[in-house]
């Protein structure tokens, strides 16, 4: 398959072009920037120039190719505006790559977050939550999924709240910054809330189990660690790094503050069993020793 990518040179969509690539499929990458042209073209990839915002671009990217996946995001969390306005310009992006599908049987395949259960590990059966900060891109993927019945092969990985290689990344890659820059590995409440994780390369993997054989209008959920306590996340990144290990409010991660302190465990039980998904890299706790003082 000609797969057109969006977002594939970041931490998730290098590992994913690299799947691809290493599997048969061919890439076209959508590229923002000249670095950013030049490294997927070094990864084996073909650059489109333009960015999430280029609406023409994105059609043209759909149409040159057999199937899509999307994963590019904006990474500013630093105000709530900030987050609504990444929210939106990505809910205009997959509206256009939809519609630009729609009549095709081509598969399209998205990310989202995993989604939160009270009192349990969330299931792929569980829906996704529409209110808070980041609720806007719920009902986006729900549109994505619901062109099944416009004739598109639509489906969602769902991420969970950190996805790593080599100890960077989400949620987990946010509170190692945070730590250099305050001078303590905090953590909100009383840490025992737990976050979902997975590598990198088996979250790449199960995006092209999804390409290659989802049905359509189903979620897939890229769990491999069904939920680390957030006290245990921080007490090895303040090790790392030689750092006090505290609890701090939860206001010290604005926006993300509400999502930080909940306790949000996941499941992958039925993504494993029905596409044979199957993690293979390290843990988050244990590729957080990779972290550099």
């Amino acid at each position: 398959m000609r797969v057109f990518v969006t977002g594939g040179t970041g931490l998730i969509g290098s590992a994913v072009v690299a799947e691809l690539l290493g599997n048969g499929h061919t890439v076209l990458a959508l590229a923002r920037s000249d670095a950013s042209a030049r490294a997927a073209e070094a990864a084996g990839a073909e650059p489109l120039r333009g960015g999430l915002a280029d609406l023409d671009v994105l059609r043209t990217g759909a149409a040159r190719a057999d199937g899509v996946i999307h994963l590019a995001f904006s990474n500013d969390f630093s105000s709530a505006e900030a987050v609504a306005a990444a929210v939106a310009e990505e809910s205009a992006a997959l509206a256009t790559l939809g519609e630009a599908l729609v009549g095709t049987d081509r598969p399209f395949v998205t990310c989202s977050g995993t989604p939160y259960a009270p009192g349990r590990a969330s299931t792929e059966a569980d829906p996704l939550p529409t209110d808070g900060p980041v609720g806007g891109r719920s009902l986006a993927v729900m549109g994505v999924l619901g062109l099944a019945s416009r004739g598109v092969r639509s489906a969602a990985v769902r991420l969970p709240r950190t996805v790593h290689n080599e100890g960077n990344g989400g949620f987990a890659g946010l509170l190692t910054g945070i730590a250099r820059q305050t001078g303590v590995s905090g953590y909100p409440g009383d840490g025992a809330q737990r976050w979902p994780a997975v590598h990198a390369l088996d979250a790449a993997t199960l995006f092209r189990l999804a390409l290659e054989l989802a049905p359509a209008g189903t979620s897939w959920h890229a769990v491999a660690d069904e939920g680390d306590a957030v006290r245990d996340i921080a007490e090895v990144i303040g090790r790392r790094l030689g750092l006090p290990v505290e609890a701090v409010p939860a206001q010290t991660y604005g926006p993300l503050g509400p999502i930080f302190a909940t306790d949000q465990p996941s499941s992958s039980a039925h993504t494993r069993t029905a596409l044979g998904w199957e993690p293979k890299h390290p843990s988050l706790l244990e590729d957080l020793e990779n972290i550099q003082p």
